[in-house]
């Protein structure tokens, strides 16, 4: 029992985390200052946040995914349109 409270604990708790490259993690990340931030997380904010419409879940991204033939979409790619562009 004890363990089963654990792990819906464990999801609630990554239920609320930011996605990398979304706009709330963007956003999270322009307040975080830069020494903090991992070369992943410089990366990520690179390709996803400083060109406008381009961070996943925007409504730009989700057009211009859906655009692209879903056969060469990555399953990150497909896991993020389900949740930000779908639901």
């Amino acid at each position: 029992m004890r363990n089963l409270a654990l792990i819906g604990v464990f999801a609630f708790l990554t239920a609320c985390a930011a996605e990398p490259g979304s706009e709330r993690w963007c956003t999270q990340k322009a307040d975080q200052p830069k020494s903090e931030w991992s070369s992943s997380d410089a990366v990520t904010y690179a390709k996803n946040c400083l060109v406008d419409g381009t961070s996943i879940g925007s409504k730009e991204w989700c057009e211009e995914l859906a655009k692209t033939p879903k056969g060469q979409w990555t399953g990150e790619e497909a896991a993020s349109y389900t949740k930000h562009c779908v639901m």
